[in-house]
Formats: structure tokens, C-alpha cells, sequence
């Protein structure tokens, strides 16, 4: 069975979006190339910046999809990552707040792209 394992988020500057996430997840790029950049988050599965496509990329063009993380852990945990990431000073779209899933908020990058913290299903 033919599985997911690419995931792209656009952004305009692959360097300064390169250096947010490595920080932000404290994970090193598998490679570096000047408008592609993979991480791999799983065996297999890489989730990786792109900037082949920057123009069409502005802060006029809202952002509708999320990358997600689900967390191990209670709503504790949720708490715990967003006071880590606000502490970097990452740009706060939703507060930690309770859902019907759990806990979770989200960030965004500096291009817009959304990410959302959660519990695990």
C-alpha cells in the first residue's frame, strides 16, 4: 500500500525557514540545498521545506492547511511545549485552549504556514 511520506511547506526563504524549524523541533536537516530542505521525522517519512515556489507565497495568501504534532501526554504537555516554543518567541495564532480533541494551540512560521500542537489521538 502507497503511503504518504512527503510532506511540503512553501515558504520564501529557505535558509530563515531552515534555521526556525531546526529550532523549533531541535532537529537537523537531513540535507541542504538551496530551495529544498528535508528533515526526516520518521524512518521514511521527511518533512521538508520549499521555496521552488516563493511567488506564490505572500502574506496576502491565507494559510488553511496545519502541520500537526500530536504529543504524548495530557494537556500538561501541550502547556509545556508552548511555553518552550513562546519562549523563542514564535508568532502565537491560538492560545493553548481545550477542544473537543484535547488540549492545543497554534503557531506560525515566518511565512504564515500554520502548525498546531495537540494530544494523541
Amino acid at each position: 500500500m502507497v503511503k504518504p511520506n512527503l510532506f511540503l511547506v512553501y515558504v520564501t526563504d529557505v535558509e530563515r525557514a531552515t534555521a526556525f524549524y531546526r529550532d523549533l523541533f531541535d532537529l537537523e536537516p537531513a540535507m541542504l540545498t538551496p530551495r529544498y530542505v528535508p528533515f526526516e521525522v520518521a524512518p521514511g517519512v521527511l518533512f521538508a521545506l520549499w521555496s521552488g515556489r516563493a511567488e506564490q507565497v505572500t502574506p496576502q495568501v491565507p494559510r488553511t492547511s496545519e502541520v500537526g504534532l500530536m504529543v504524548p501526554g495530557s494537556g500538561s504537555a501541550v502547556d509545556r511545549i508552548f511555553a518552550e516554543w513562546s519562549a523563542k518567541g514564535v508568532t502565537v495564532v491560538e492560545e493553548p485552549f481545550d477542544d473537543v480533541f484535547g488540549r492545543t494551540f497554534v503557531i506560525a512560521d515566518p511565512d504564515g504556514n500554520l502548525i498546531r500542537v495537540s494530544p494523541l489521538d
